[in-house]
């Protein structure tokens, strides 16, 4: 798995952790990782091997299954060196895809993202996998051009299109709005809602995310896209309102911008039609229970 040690990685380990399996994680410093999380360096089924995602070694063996999860999701490096951004994703992908031929593997499950539909059409309430992708980032045309070079690889490939999480190790100081409330009440802070707070949002428990990246590695129909997240939606404005209420905090909430009159909220939220029919998942920690559980596990691990 690349992007072991990353958000997504976490949780994912978390799960593998209490399997049978053995899982190899490529990661640019395993001694740092394993300092930081003693608790996946007790495991015995989880071995880190060092390199980075464009240049790393090819361990000498086979593998059942490449999970491709490595990325640079820094709105920093968006911002910076969009280039950056575009080689780190593409490049990546290649060599990724190189040591799974070598490698002999069954299958490859490609983590991409909801960005590489580009903007949700505001009317449209949940965004289909059917709908055309237009990504305006580099982060989601690299991406999507990631998909194309999986898809076309020859290697059997299920691609998962992630989109909001909540969740243990989520960073409460990053570009993730949940996260960021989440900080301000623990620090005692003013809830800060840089925008105008009206767009709509959905968040997806971390254990749920494992589950459902899982099931499409293992049973995913081979050569299709399935969105994963939640469709529970909220709006920015009554996502800190409820984390203020869950987190039992009198904290002022801070509206920097102002709503445009007449303009429809921008949306971010998944249709997970598909994943539900075929697959049969669906969501077992609901929007409250997820944003309750990662308060305490802050508080707790801080």
């Amino acid at each position: 798995m690349t992007g072991g040690t990353g958000l997504f990685g976490k949780w994912l380990l978390d799960r593998f952790q209490r399997l049978d399996v053995e899982i190899v994680i490529l990661s640019r410093n395993p001694a740092q990782f394993f300092s930081q999380f003693p608790l996946f360096g007790k495991s015995p089924n989880i071995t880190l091997i060092q390199g980075d995602v464009r240049n790393f070694h090819f361990p000498s063996r086979s593998f059942d299954y490449v999970i491709h999860a490595a990325t640079e999701a820094s709105a920093k490096l968006e911002h910076e060196n969009p280039s950056e951004m575009y080689s780190v994703i593409v490049d990546g992908t290649q060599r990724v895809l190189e040591f799974s031929k070598q490698a002999n593997v069954k299958r490859l499950l490609y983590v991409s993202s909801g960005a590489v539909y580009g903007i949700q059409p505001p009317e449209l309430s949940h965004i289909p996998e059917s709908f055309p992708c237009n990504p305006v980032t580099a982060y989601g045309k690299g991406k999507l051009k990631a998909e194309q070079m999986c898809l076309g690889s020859g290697i059997e490939t299920v691609i998962a299109r992630p989109f909001a999480f909540v969740g243990p190790w989520l960073p409460l100081d990053a570009h993730f709005a949940i996260g960021n409330f989440i900080g301000n009440c623990l620090r005692n802070e003013p809830i800060k809602i840089k925008g105008d707070g009206t767009p709509i949002r959905s968040y997806m428990y971390g254990s749920d995310l494992a589950e459902w990246l899982m099931a499409l590695l293992l049973n995913g129909r081979v050569g299709e896209a399935y969105n994963v997240g939640s469709d529970d939606a909220i709006s920015v404005a009554d996502l800190a309102g409820l984390v203020r209420s869950i987190a039992g905090t009198d904290n002022e909430i801070l509206v920097r911008g102002s709503q445009i009159p007449g303009a429809l909220p921008s949306r971010y939220v998944p249709s997970v039609r598909k994943a539900r029919d075929e697959l049969g998942l669906g969501i077992k920690v609901a929007q409250k229970t997820a944003i309750r559980h990662t308060l305490v596990w802050h508080k707790t691990n801080s």
